[in-house]
């Protein structure tokens, strides 16, 4: 992929002075500005994540859950504290993709991490894994579109490279992001993956509107269904290279 037009980009990227303001004024100022935005794409949080609970996780979770249990010991659900809007934290739901270690709060699941199990790779690989996250979304917690929530180890890491980032948080985290549909995703290993993702990010930040939203859904449905069709014969391969 060229990120050519991606490095030129990093030089607009929010500057520090975000860190020199009253953060509650940097709020309210934002919620003034999109409060028609910000009340429709909660009405869409709503109701598309009850559609998604009511329509597929009503059978898809018994399926998924006798799966994970048949795979490996431990709960089918896993939690994880995230920071969320406003660098509030929450709890994080996914099925449970790893075998249960006391490294989940402080190590990302890395490529062909030992930690994965074979059910787990494949939900991975498919992203069902995330879909529990739609009940962070009814809640509240969580929107559909919008930057990835990290957990805390990783915020105050990334901080530690990018004195704006608390930028990105004023906005609920997403299911899935402008970051995500243009390839950064997973685990960020360098400087330029973080400092990258965190640009696609500030920019959601600053032009979100219903019209970006829509293209970032079907974008995401679009490459989940390349990615299903794909992925069903890497999975089993990789498994049994593994094994």
């Amino acid at each position: 992929m060229n990120t050519a037009p991606k490095h030129i980009a990093i030089q607009s990227l929010p500057s520090g002075k975000w860190q020199h303001q009253h953060q509650n004024g940097i709020i309210r100022s934002f919620v003034a500005s999109r409060k028609k935005y910000l009340w429709s794409k909660r009405s869409f949080d709503i109701c598309f994540s009850l559609f998604v609970i009511v329509l597929l996780l009503s059978w898809l979770t018994p399926v998924v859950a006798l799966f994970i249990k048949l795979n490996s010991k431990g709960p089918v659900f896993f939690r994880q504290k995230r920071i969320g809007r406003n660098g509030i934290p929450f709890y994080c739901l996914k099925f449970r993709t790893m075998v249960q270690n006391d490294e989940a709060d402080e190590r990302p699941a890395e490529n062909d991490d030992e930690r994965i199990t074979a059910v787990g790779l494949f939900l991975r690989h498919v992203n069902i894994d995330e879909l529990p996250q739609f009940f962070n979304v009814l809640a509240g917690q969580m929107s559909v579109i919008g930057p990835r929530p990290h957990m805390v180890a990783d915020c105050i890491r990334f901080s530690f490279v990018i004195s704006s980032y608390s930028f990105r948080h004023l906005v609920r985290p997403g299911i899935t992001g402008w970051a995500q549909v243009n390839g950064y995703h997973g685990p960020t290993h360098d400087y330029e993956s973080i400092v990258i993702r965190y640009y696609w990010d500030a920019m959601y930040v600053r032009k979100a509107g219903l019209l970006l939203d829509s293209k970032i859904i079907f974008t995401t449905i679009r490459q989940g269904l390349l990615n299903f069709l794909s992925v069903i014969p890497t999975v089993f391969i990789k498994h049994r290279v593994k094994n």
